[in-house]
């Protein structure tokens, strides 16, 4: 391992991405591209003005984080993750928005390896908690999440759902 954030078994690194390094801008291009495609992320590759624009945006936005893994020369997962503040614990939290492994290398640890690095990650940023998103219906990501302590937010001893919403902006 090179860095605290990096962690490797036999041939899978997991590490945080240097996204002006365009080996690893581009490995996260066709990662995002492949989890757009997925039936379970709506199907669909990213249109060509998307792909264009989201490196820049991501360098751009301050306060990105991403890891990717890597199996020998292959590029099979990532997590991209935004850091926030909760204003319930006044500290920063990092929120995971996007986590994928590639179908063929999926069940084999490497989400683990993701979650673990950005949970490190945040530790090291003295934050108070590491945030994300699931599909109910996305069972096996629940799976994943359970695993690793994740768990529905708790308000007065009772579990509360929270529901993700958005609005469109066109």
């Amino acid at each position: 391992m090179n860095s605290k954030h990096e962690q490797s078994s036999d041939t899978t690194q997991v590490f945080q991405a240097d996204l002006d390094n365009p080996e690893h801008a581009q490995a996260l291009l066709g990662l995002i591209d492949y989890f757009a495609g997925d039936p379970m992320s709506g199907g669909m590759n990213l249109p060509i003005e998307v792909r264009d624009a989201l490196i820049p945006g991501l360098k751009a936005h301050p306060t990105t984080l991403v890891f990717l893994a890597r199996s020998g020369q292959d590029y099979i997962g990532t997590a991209v993750c935004f850091s926030g503040y909760s204003t319930f614990y006044a500290k920063p939290l990092i929120n995971i928005h996007d986590l994928m492994v590639l179908d063929g290398y999926r069940g084999k640890g490497i989400g683990t390896g993701l979650m673990s690095a950005v949970e490190d990650k945040a530790r090291q940023l003295g934050c108070c908690k590491v945030t994300l998103e699931v599909r109910d219906d996305n069972e096996s990501a629940q799976g994943l999440y359970a695993r690793e302590g994740f768990s529905c937010a708790k308000g007065d001893d009772l579990t509360v759902k929270y529901l993700y919403l958005e609005k469109l902006l066109t």
